[in-house]
């Protein structure tokens, strides 16, 4: 049957099963790659193409990838699905959110446990109603990273909770541009109520696509942290907050919990 597919080289992203190690660290920026890179022993560049630039190096002795996805549930788990395929098993998204919950500042830390669908991508991979949840063995080691970093300053803190994925980024900030603003605003109100920490526009595809790629014995693990830039909600009340566009700390907390995983995968 003729096909565009190539069975030695993944379709978009351009690399071979070999070229990546078990753990990815997922950025949507692809410009964020090699800052990320730059912490892992002897990175090299192994491909870009389109929204992916991909990198891998050597953490404690493993091989460890960084990938870009690009924005949007859609390229998020096309990057997955090819990292799978080419030998990945475990993923860390890294990325950048708006809070909702009061608790949260700018700058500070929050470690995605499960996310709320309310994109499209998830339902390519999930029925309705099915959570999208993060590995336990990845958000633990992401907290137990958080923490190492964080003080219980605002700006400076983390969080562990519920994220809220969508498709547009100008829904959260402007739904009155759309013809369903109202029905937008809603359900944000909904999920402030409810405790949801921050929003951003990844999680969910990547934790479906990790659930339904996990078949017996081999699973797929994803967790997530994001950096929360700014509070929309703080904004709306006038109230103070700490807006930063520093994602180090994020990056830090990211590679430190692939450390802690390497460590914990030995035992």
């Amino acid at each position: 049957m003729a096909t565009i597919m190539n069975e030695n080289e993944r379709f978009h992203l351009k690399i071979k099963t070999g070229d990546v190690g078990r753990y990815v660290i997922l950025p949507g920026d692809p410009g964020r790659v090699p800052k990320i890179a730059a912490l892992l022993d002897d990175a090299k560049q192994i491909a870009q193409n389109r929204e992916y630039n991909v990198y891998t190096g050597y953490l404690n002795g493993e091989k460890v990838s960084v990938c870009s996805t690009g924005i949007g549930g859609p390229s998020a788990a096309i990057a997955v699905e090819e990292l799978v395929d080419s030998g990945a098993d475990t993923f860390i998204r890294i990325g950048t959110s708006g809070g909702i919950d009061l608790s949260v500042f700018g700058g500070d830390l929050i470690i995605a446990e499960a996310a709320i669908r309310a994109e499209g991508t998830s339902y390519e991979y999930l029925p309705q109603g099915y959570p999208a949840l993060a590995d336990f063995e990845v958000t633990t080691a992401l907290a137990d990273a958080a923490k190492e970093l964080s003080t219980n300053e605002p700006g400076n803190r983390y969080h562990v909770g519920v994220v809220h994925c969508k498709d547009s980024f100008y829904g959260e900030t402007n739904p009155e541009r759309s013809a369903v603003g109202d029905n937008i605003k809603s359900r944000w109100d909904s999920y402030f109520k409810c405790g949801c920490l921050t929003s951003e526009m990844e999680c969910a595809a990547i934790y479906s696509v990790g659930t339904v790629r996990s078949v017996f014995p081999k699973k797929i693990r994803c967790g997530g942290v994001l950096t929360a830039l700014w509070n929309a909600e703080r904004s709306k009340r006038d109230m103070p907050d700490t807006i930063t566009e520093d994602t180090s700390r994020g990056i830090k907390c990211a590679v430190r919990a692939v450390e802690l995983l390497i460590e914990r995968d030995k035992k």
